[in-house]
């Protein structure tokens, strides 16, 4: 019974205070540990936050309320080639705002001192916290800065589809993009995610049918495989030279 944009405020307040939490419970104990140890840490996190989640709101799917948020709604049709293309309002919508996320904070990373000690703590903790950056606050504003992320793609995904904790696995999608474009580049996170993308639509287009389907839910996990293979750095990932 919330208005959408007072429930929309909400929701970034929560973010904030589950990054809070999140760094306070979870990330500090294992400052200095294995960069494997808080990858699994944060992975098993998100089952237990999914878990809590379907505990309080329960796991049937809600309706986005695309009109109160003042999302579009409807096509466009465009006449290509003697055919018709037909384009979703709440597409165009959300690769616009996509867009203009990834500009911000490509522009964030780069430019701003906090993007910069972010950068500098993913490089190497120890000498993040010899130049005086703190670790704890870092983790965050990193923690902060991904649920804005993700709050902002689960409402677009949310529009054209419904609201469900089935949506994580749209989420685990950004592993094999990461590991695709490089997890030290922007620009590779896009051209990773289009790669992806376009080779699940025709991988299923093609290959489809002489496999019975359901290509679109591993052959993104099949690319990022071959590429741990043959080019564990991604596209446009820098190579990592560490001393055994």
């Amino acid at each position: 019974g919330v208005p959408a944009p007072l429930a929309l405020l909400l929701a970034i307040g929560v973010m904030y205070l589950l990054a809070l939490s999140v760094e306070r419970v979870v990330l500090r104990p294992l400052v200095n540990q294995p960069d494997i140890m808080l990858f699994m840490a944060t992975f098993g996190l998100t089952y237990i936050l999914i878990g809590f989640g379907e505990l309080v709101f329960g796991g049937d799917p809600k309706e986005m309320p695309v009109a109160a948020l003042g999302l579009p709604k409807g096509s466009i049709d465009l006449k290509i080639l003697g055919g018709v293309v037909m384009l979703q309002k709440i597409d165009m919508a959300a690769a616009a705002i996509a867009s203009i996320m990834v500009a911000g904070l490509a522009v964030f990373f780069q430019k701003t001192r906090i993007g910069r000690a972010l950068r500098a703590v993913a490089d190497d903790h120890q000498a993040a916290l010899s130049v005086g950056i703190s670790l704890n606050q870092i983790w965050v504003i990193v923690w902060f800065t991904a649920g804005i992320v993700a709050l902002a793609t689960g409402i677009m995904w949310g529009a054209r589809s419904d609201v469900s904790f089935a949506l994580q696995v749209i989420s685990l999608k950004a592993l094999p993009v990461l590991i695709l474009g490089g997890f030290t580049s922007v620009p590779g996170a896009i051209v990773g995610g289009l790669i992806i993308g376009i080779g699940e639509k025709l991988g299923e287009f093609y290959w489809g049918p002489l496999v019975g389907g359901g290509i679109e839910s591993w052959l993104a996990y099949g690319i990022a495989l071959a590429f741990l293979l043959f080019k564990p750095e991604g596209l446009f990932g820098e190579k990592i030279i560490e001393r055994i």
